[in-house]
């Protein structure tokens, strides 16, 4: 598929459109609903559609506006939720026969913040089982695909919240990124993904998976997309301790303000061989058009890159399987059928085994074991410590620059089946896992395209910022889409 503009409203203006009558929030819905019709089965972004519920919503805020009354800054703005956060409309399924059937009976508070801000909810999008891939081929229920070329993947493990923005199922989508799962999709889809700082959104109603790096984000068209989200979502919540006592800043007033004297540090590191020529190409498109704009360009080092996926291999594994002990089968989920004879261990087996991907039974006994007696201190405490060196590395870099700017995957887009090498696959998270591991914030923006034969490829640049820098990321990656405007697929 050929590189084609496509049409597309940023979410303040269809918002505002729906607030003074101009554009109706039903006929935001049906519209959504239309492309879905059209192009739904190919691409599989979602789980489930929720057309009657988000038909009802929509009627909901037209009764609003005929009455005079305010629907909220995000009226009629068309979402799809991962299907590992919860809602009570429509299943919470992970993608995982395990949960295939279960309906949360609250809502995620991002849920609830969003809604109060006139958000419709479309659908429940398909990821990676247990957010634990990056390809979303690890889905119980089928892959996503990519709306470039649907014989490759869409990234993971929220493709299918990826895809839907990309492809036009819906205006925005929310995600969540343990390890790049919102930014590297986004990479792969040429979609706008933000992975705010640790602690800034709450996580309550996101089904763990390491709960000390998991994070919900937004997927956008655009970067002020991403920006009106997170402003929605954000702010501490007492249903969840983690989250900052912190002001949540205004990152919508001077969001079209250039930085003046911006910092941008090119790690180099993120120069690797292991980047295609492409990828490699865009960088340096990307730096150009920052030195274009005014900004200083930086080398940096991170020395402990190289060591991230195997850090995080160690800690959210562990964490994941302290987290999905509590899917026994017994309390709730797929319960296994038991033989004559079985006691309850072996029921506990039987469901495990029958509920769970190889790749959550293969992350789950991972974990178990850098966890047990005599191998706990040999690597997740070593990891541990690790992870406190990224973060210091890190906190030096941020010293001599304002943000961090380096490819989000090292290749494009590749084609559905062609990693079966798991060790393959994880590398794909090379630049964004020491991002969670650190806790603070990273977006990635679409920079430019990959020709492959007759097909373009999106490519995604990645820029971190230091821990509750989400003012400054998201104008510095403001910029940078201004200098280099993506398009999308017709």
């Amino acid at each position: 598929m050929t590189t084609q503009a496509h049409a597309c409203d940023g979410l303040h203006t269809i918002a505002q459109q729906v607030r003074s009558g101009t554009v109706t929030a039903s006929a935001r819905v049906e519209s959504c609903l239309a492309r879905i019709e059209a192009r739904g089965a190919q691409i599989h972004a979602f789980n489930e559609v929720l057309a009657a519920d988000a038909r009802a919503a929509a009627l909901r805020i037209d009764a609003c506006v005929q009455r005079g009354e305010s629907p909220g800054p995000l009226a009629g703005v068309v979402l799809a939720i991962k299907d590992n956060i919860a809602t009570k409309i429509g299943h919470t399924t992970c993608s995982s026969r395990f949960l295939e059937n279960y309906r949360s009976p609250f809502d995620a508070t991002v849920i609830q913040r969003l809604e109060a801000a006139g958000a419709i909810l479309i659908g429940k999008t398909n990821l990676d089982e247990f957010a634990m891939g990056s390809s979303t081929e690890n889905s119980a229920f089928g892959p996503t695909r990519n709306p470039w070329d649907p014989s490759r993947v869409p990234g993971g493990s929220s493709g299918g919240s990826a895809a839907a923005v990309t492809a036009g199922f819906c205006d925005a989508a929310l995600g969540s990124d343990t390890g790049g799962s919102i930014r590297q999709p986004a990479s792969l889809c040429g979609c706008v993904g933000f992975k705010p700082t640790y602690g800034r959104i709450s996580r309550y109603g996101l089904v763990a998976f390491g709960s000390s790096l998991d994070q919900i984000g937004p997927f956008a068209r655009d970067v002020r997309g991403c920006a009106e989200l997170f402003a929605a979502m954000s702010g501490s919540d007492r249903l969840d301790s983690t989250t900052a006592p912190l002001e949540v800043p205004d990152c919508l007033t001077q969001l079209d303000e250039p930085l003046r004297g911006l910092r941008v540090g090119v790690p180099r590191e993120y120069r690797s061989d292991a980047n295609s020529p492409a990828v490699a190409s865009v960088l340096e498109d990307a730096i150009n058009a920052y030195r274009s704009l005014g900004a200083t360009i930086i080398d940096v080092e991170l020395p402990l890159t190289d060591v991230g996926i195997s850090t995080y291999y160690v800690i959210a594994p562990a964490e994941a399987s302290s987290n999905l002990a509590r899917f026994d089968g017994i309390r709730y989920g797929k319960r296994a059928e038991m033989a004559a004879g079985d006691g309850l261990e072996e029921l506990y087996a039987k469901s495990r085994s029958e509920g769970f991907g190889p790749e959550v039974q293969r992350r789950i006994m991972l974990g178990t074991y850098v966890l047990s007696s005599g191998y706990y201190d040999a690597y997740y405490n070593r990891a541990l410590q690790v992870r406190r060196r990224i973060r210091e590395e890190f906190d030096r870099a941020f010293e001599r620059c304002d943000v961090l700017l380096g490819p989000t995957s090292p290749i494009p887009a590749f084609e559905i089946g062609g990693k079966s090498d798991p060790w393959a696959m994880y590398l794909c998270d090379v630049y964004t896992v020491n991002t969670n591991i650190a806790g603070i914030p990273g977006i990635s923006l679409n920079a430019g395209y990959s020709q492959e034969g007759s097909v373009s490829l999106p490519i995604g640049m990645q820029l971190q910022g230091p821990a509750f820098s989400e003012s400054l990321l998201l104008r510095a990656a403001r910029m940078l889409e201004r200098a280099l405007p993506p398009v999308y697929p017709a």
